[in-house]
Order: C-alpha cells, then sequence, then structure tokens
C-alpha cells in the first residue's frame, strides 16, 4: 500500500506543472483563424470569455462544523444561442482551466451546428471526501449562489469530472425553488444530463461514450480498418471511458491496458470491461482490479495497441507520452488531453487524431435533444435519440473531412475552422450591438 502512495505521489508530482490550460487552447483556435482568416475583429472578441462569475459560500458539513467553498461560472460566448457547459467538481480547479473549457464548448456547439454558446463551470473542491449528504448541500448552495447567472434560457450546466445525474437533479430542484411555484415546471432544462425520471433523456448517461465510438467507426471504414479483433487502451475509466470500451468491446475490439487516478493495468489477453466497470464502482479505481496486471503510467503509453483514448483529465499528452505511443489512431474522449507539441509529434509517427470538440461531442448533442424535449413537453424514445445522434455525428465527420482536404489541414484544425466561420458570418449579418 506505501509503494503505491508513493507510486501515486511521484506521477501526480510530475503531472502538477501542465501549464496553462487557456493559452493551450488558444493556440488551437489561432491556428484554425490564421487557415480561414478570421477577422482580426471577431478572433478579438472570441480571445476571451463574455464572463467569469467567482463564488464563494458556506456550506455546514456533517460535523456541524462550516466550510467555505469557491465555485466558478465562465460563459465563453453566447452568440449562436444559451451558454451550454458542464459543471465540474475537482480540487484543481481553477479559472484559467474553466476559461479554455468554456471557449471548447464554444467551437464544439458551432462545429456541429448546434444553437449554444460555450460555458463551464464547477467547484474547487474533491467530491471523494464528501458524504452524499454533504454533497447535496455543497450543490445546493452553489446554485443558490450562482443566482441568475444560470437559467433555461441564458446559461445550461451539465455533468462533468466529479458530477453525475444526481448532482443535476438537485440544481435543477434547487434552480426551480427559487423562481416560484406558478413557473417552477417550466425550467426543468435548466440543466441537462439529469436522470430520466426526472426529465433527462433516454440515451444521455452513454452519449459522449457512444458518439467517441461513431468517430472511431467513421474512422475505420474510412482506413479500411477492421475493428474486429483489434486493440486499444483507454486512459480514465469513468462514464467516457467504460461506456467507450464497452461498446468497442461488442464490436469485437480488445482492451489491453486501462488507468485512472489510482494507478494503471494491462492485459495483452483482454481486460473484460463489464467485469472491471463493477470493480471500479466497488472500489472507486481500476487499481486491484484481477484481471490485470499493475504496469506504471509509463509502461502504459508503451502498451503496444491499435487505439489510444484518453479519457481522463487534461494535458495528459506530452511529448514523451507521444514518442511512447505506437498506435494508430488517437481518440480524444477527455477535453484537451494533447499538448500542442505531442500532436506534432503524432503526425510525424502517422498517428491519427480524432480531437476532442469532434469525438467527445456526443454529450452535448444529446443535451440538445434533452433541453429540447424539455421545452416542449416531450419524452423521446432510446431509439429515436440514437438515430438522431448517429446522424449528426457522421455529418459532422464527414463535413470535418471535406474541410480537411478543401483546405489542406489537420482534423483539429478542421474542426476549428468550420465552428469558426459559423460564428465570423454570424458576426458578419448581426453586428455589434450597440
Amino acid at each position: 500500500m506505501a509503494e503505491k502512495k508513493r507510486k501515486r505521489a511521484q506521477t501526480e508530482a510530475a503531472l502538477k506543472d501542465r501549464g496553462n490550460l487557456f493559452d493551450i487552447a488558444i493556440q488551437q483556435v489561432n491556428v484554425a483563424a490564421d487557415a480561414v482568416n478570421l477577422d482580426k475583429d471577431v478572433r478579438a472578441i472570441l480571445s476571451q470569455p463574455k464572463n467569469e462569475v467567482i463564488v464563494n459560500f458556506p456550506v455546514r458539513m456533517d460535523n456541524k462544523k462550516w466550510k467555505i467553498f469557491k465555485g466558478y461560472r465562465v460563459q465563453h460566448n453566447n452568440l449562436l444561442g444559451p451558454y451550454k457547459g458542464g459543471m465540474r467538481y475537482h480540487h484543481e480547479a481553477n479559472l484559467d482551466e474553466m476559461k479554455a473549457l468554456a471557449a471548447w464548448m464554444t467551437y464544439k456547439s458551432a462545429l456541429h451546428d448546434i444553437p449554444f454558446g460555450g460555458g463551464k463551470g464547477g467547484v474547487k473542491f474533491d467530491p471523494r471526501q464528501h458524504s452524499v449528504s454533504e454533497l447535496e448541500k455543497i450543490t445546493r448552495r452553489f446554485t443558490h449562489s450562482l443566482g441568475s447567472n444560470i437559467g433555461p434560457e441564458w446559461d445550461i450546466p451539465a455533468p462533468d469530472v466529479g458530477t453525475n445525474s444526481q448532482t443535476m437533479v438537485w440544481m435543477m430542484d434547487t434552480y426551480m425553488n427559487m423562481v416560484g411555484q406558478t413557473v417552477k415546471n417550466s425550467v426543468k432544462h435548466v440543466v441537462t444530463g439529469k436522470s430520466v425520471t426526472s426529465g433527462g433523456s433516454y440515451g444521455r448517461q452513454e452519449a459522449t461514450g457512444t458518439g467517441l465510438v461513431h468517430c472511431i467507426s467513421h474512422w475505420a471504414e474510412e482506413k479500411g480498418f477492421n475493428l474486429d479483433g483489434c486493440t486499444f487502451i483507454v486512459q480514465g475509466f469513468g462514464n467516457v471511458g467504460s461506456f467507450t470500451a464497452r461498446l468497442l468491446s461488442k464490436m469485437g475490439a480488445v482492451l489491453v491496458g486501462t488507468g485512472d487516478a489510482g494507478g494503471y493495468i494491462g492485459n495483452p489477453e483482454g481486460v473484460n470491461p463489464y467485469k472491471l466497470g463493477e470493480h471500479v464502482a466497488a472500489t472507486g479505481t481500476v487499481a486491484g482490479y484481477r484481471g490485470a496486471k499493475e504496469i506504471s503510467r509509463e509502461d502504459f503509453f508503451g502498451l503496444e495497441a491499435d487505439i489510444f483514448i484518453p479519457a481522463a483529465l487534461e494535458l495528459e499528452i506530452g511529448e514523451a507520452e507521444a514518442e511512447a505511443l505506437t498506435c494508430k489512431l488517437v481518440a480524444e474522449g477527455a477535453n484537451g488531453p494533447t499538448y500542442p507539441a505531442a500532436e506534432k509529434i503524432m503526425e510525424k509517427k502517422g498517428i491519427d487524431v480524432i480531437p476532442d470538440i469532434l469525438a467527445n461531442s456526443g454529450g452535448v448533442i444529446v443535451s440538445y435533444f434533452e433541453w429540447l424535449q424539455n421545452k416542449r413537453s416531450e419524452r423521446w424514445d432510446a431509439e429515436r435519440v440514437a438515430e438522431r445522434l448517429a446522424k449528426l455525428m457522421k455529418e459532422t465527420y464527414n463535413n470535418t473531412n471535406t474541410f480537411m482536404q478543401r483546405n489542406g489541414v489537420n482534423r483539429r484544425t478542421a474542426c476549428y475552422g468550420i465552428g469558426l466561420k459559423r460564428l465570423q458570418t454570424s458576426y458578419e449579418e448581426r453586428g455589434i450591438f450597440p
């Protein structure tokens, strides 16, 4: 146990100074802005979020003592529709991280031509250190502190790292009780990612993983690559990583390695993602799973595999990790997992990359479907949701390929380029008020 803690501490120390996430996001956008000759005024507008909200609020803990928490909500752009983005509970949450994630949401929505803008928020704390009762109180006080900074036609939160459907139901219920009895049932779409019972959509929980697998399938068809019998590794085995692994395994792909903050494991004969999921649900980590051998983080990135799916936190793939990879494809389930310098290395090695704003966008797409259902007082069946998600993912993937070929750019730049052109066109048509 002491050795495991020591290794984990070393890994955390090595990753602590990841650099400024917002600066890296701006670098990625600027490459695409240059490629599409983005208007300098539009570039200036998009270079910073419209609003940055920070709240500090007290919560009474189970031991009857009060604790102060810091919460964030960054609203990057709402030209195309209401701000939209997740709420993250994590002990490393900070303003620049929220700014980057909010900006990525703007371009993700614009890429798919969804009528949303970009936002992101959360609370700086470790949810694993708190009881369910404390998590509920933290969520409700945070929602109350945000007040009118969120709203069903203004800014719509969703789950992210450290939050889930229960978190969203608490947020929704708190907001509903803030607006008054006569209109409370008309504001269920203030958040998405809720449980189905409380107004959520079928298919939302697995949506990000499903969209990711759609992208991988389109890539495989394009390359003439057979997913049946191929191997893959997944970093992060939370919602996105676990659902992706299960879906790929149904297609015949073999999971040979995975890892999270607790440690890394590998098995060249294959890891059962369903049994591993049960282990993670019981222990909170992949570490200790008996169906695989413990390996180091460095060994994980060097595993022989056809596909790598980063589905953990941001900036996990640096130059050393890129050099170690042996795969044919990196499909980004996480937001911003790759340093620009690392991506250049992967390009030289011939590794294809499906970037985050395309690969992990299934979540915001089905969140849009949930928002529509709540607005219309409708309930779509699972088949309708799945069909519409598959259709939109395919359209966007094909549009991205067309943009790549016409402009001679990589897939990430193509994704940003499509989104930027849509935003620029809207600014040209609407102008700036007053």
